[in-house]
């Protein structure tokens, strides 16, 4: 059997970075941004409680270039 690092599975099937993400953020109690096709260039914004939304998005860095802080708009409302 071969020994593969963590980071080369994780590469394999990458689909599941997504997932990771999304459950990081809500772990820390935080939203989820992530940008899809289907969007026309807006952000979707997805609440730990699970309501979506389209969102235009600014991020906010620090002195460094360093992001610190995201600040959304709300387009509408995702069902």
């Amino acid at each position: 059997m071969e020994n593969r690092s963590i980071v080369d599975r994780l590469l394999k099937n990458m689909n599941n970075m997504h997932e990771l993400g999304r459950q990081r953020a809500f772990e820390l109690g935080n939203p989820f941004y992530a940008q899809f096709e289907e969007d026309e260039g807006y952000w979707r914004k997805e609440m730990p409680n699970g309501e979506k939304f389209l969102v235009t998005i600014e991020v906010v860095t620090d002195e460094r270039d360093i992001p610190v802080e995201i600040n959304d708009t709300i387009i509408r409302k995702l069902d």
